[in-house]
């Protein structure tokens, strides 16, 4: 892509209403765009950093099993009034609505009813089982605070997945395998070392449910973290009888973190109200046993923003960015924009991802924007490098700078192509 051809600009100052640091940058680099409180809009550079996030979950989600469907936004109030989730004295953070003709209808906030009630129609034996099915959507939560930026947004990307086993031990081999899977996840997105496989109520589906929490101080929620065993407990439960029987609560320490993922076990809770049953090798019929998994995408972004970043802006780690290289070129002197313009045309050729400064301004913007919108890899083509049949690189993440051959660049970041 041309930066010519960007229509958006970065902005020395962040909004003044504007509080947590994650907007603040991407609102400054232009990723993101605010709409209102809690809800954003996503810009060229944020839908590509969106997709790769999206595209990490994804892969990691089909390698367990997953099948991607993509359910409505839209909710129907009779499958919601079965569990008796449509009252606002149940949840209270429902978007609702009317159509024309009278019809109570809410925005999703999240899907465990719809899901249960389509693989109600698919489900007959025990052949059928297990199923995995998820999808990439935007959930909609009426949320009374919404001062994080895009980490707790009203309107928001998420991945949710469920589970349907036909025993308990299935569902508990399926349990583990996601959970390792999103370790992964956090680890390709570069947060990997800062999150935590963290206990939390299992409220009325289990003893336990389980949150993955990356540690920030900006962060809503307190953990006590074991750094050694890489495990957490919420404080939420820290005081109850079975967190104290189970774990030596001496060895954990306070932490501000964010929820960036959670997963539960759902049990029966909703299989039996909406008669999701199969019939087993005895010919008898048996409810499903259901589990639950969420990843907020957009969350992870900010979390990623809050965490790889300096004083001059973005760090993305090189599995999300936007583009893997940005190449600047200096100077409007024709040989200067023609060796650009060929390096640009090699490395695209190459399959390398690129954001091509063709735009004449000085050095000392062209180097403050490509610091502040953070892309892994910066490359400069000016009279000077071209005098020494060279190109100069820089590593945005350690700040080295180093001056290479043309065919040793396109060679180098073939790698990450």
């Amino acid at each position: 892509m041309r930066q010519s051809k960007l229509f958006t600009k970065t902005q020395k100052e962040a909004p003044k209403d504007e509080v947590s640091k994650n907007a603040q940058l991407l609102i400054r680099a232009g990723y993101i765009h605010k709409e209102m409180a809690g809800v954003y809009a996503l810009l060229p550079l944020g839908v590509r950093v969106m997709n790769n996030i999206a595209n990490v979950v994804r892969n990691e989600m089909n390698g367990v099993g997953g099948v991607e469907v993509s359910l409505t936004a839209l909710q129907d109030k009779s499958v919601w009034e079965k569990t008796d989730r449509w009252r606002d004295e149940a949840i209270d953070i429902w978007f609702k609505s009317k159509l024309k003709n009278g019809t109570e209808v809410g925005l999703g906030f999240t899907h465990e009813e719809p899901f249960t009630e389509m693989i109600a129609e698919q489900v007959n034996s025990y052949r059928d089982l297990p199923i995995l099915a998820y999808q990439i959507q935007t959930k909609f939560r009426n949320e009374l605070r919404a001062k994080s930026g895009i980490m707790r947004g009203r309107e928001f990307l998420m991945k949710d997945l469920y589970s349907f086993s036909r025993t308990q031990k299935e569902h508990e081999e399926i349990y583990a395998k996601i959970a390792e899977a999103y370790q992964r996840i956090f680890d390709t997105v570069g947060v990997g070392d800062k999150t935590y496989y963290t206990y939390a109520s299992g409220g009325s589906f289990s003893k336990f449910s389980h949150e993955f929490q990356t540690l920030t101080e900006s962060g809503e929620d307190t953990i006590y973290v074991h750094e050694e065993e890489k495990i957490a407990v919420n404080e939420e439960i820290i005081n109850e009888p079975s967190v104290r029987n189970q774990f030596n609560l001496e060895d954990f320490i306070p932490q501000k973190a964010v929820e960036v993922g959670n997963i539960f076990s759902l049990g029966t809770k909703f299989s039996e109200p909406l008669n999701l049953t199969y019939t087993d090798e005895s010919g008898n019929s048996q409810p499903v046993i259901m589990g639950s998994y969420g990843i907020g995408i957009g969350r992870l972004m900010g979390i990623v923003a809050e965490l790889l970043s300096d004083d001059v802006g973005l760090i993305w780690p090189i599995t999300i960015a936007p583009f893997k290289v940005h190449l600047v070129q200096l100077g409007d002197d024709d040989s200067v924009k023609s060796e650009a313009e060929s390096l640009y045309q090699a490395l695209v050729a190459s399959g390398v991802t690129v954001l091509y400064d063709d735009r004449s301004l000085s050095a000392g913007e062209k180097f403050a924007e490509s610091d502040l919108l953070g892309i892994p890899f910066r490359v400069v083509v000016s009279k000077k490098t071209l005098a020494d049949a060279v190109c100069e690189l820089k590593d945005r993440k350690t700040g080295s700078v180093s001056r290479i051959e043309k065919d040793a660049l396109i060679k180098e970041m073939k790698k990450y192509a």
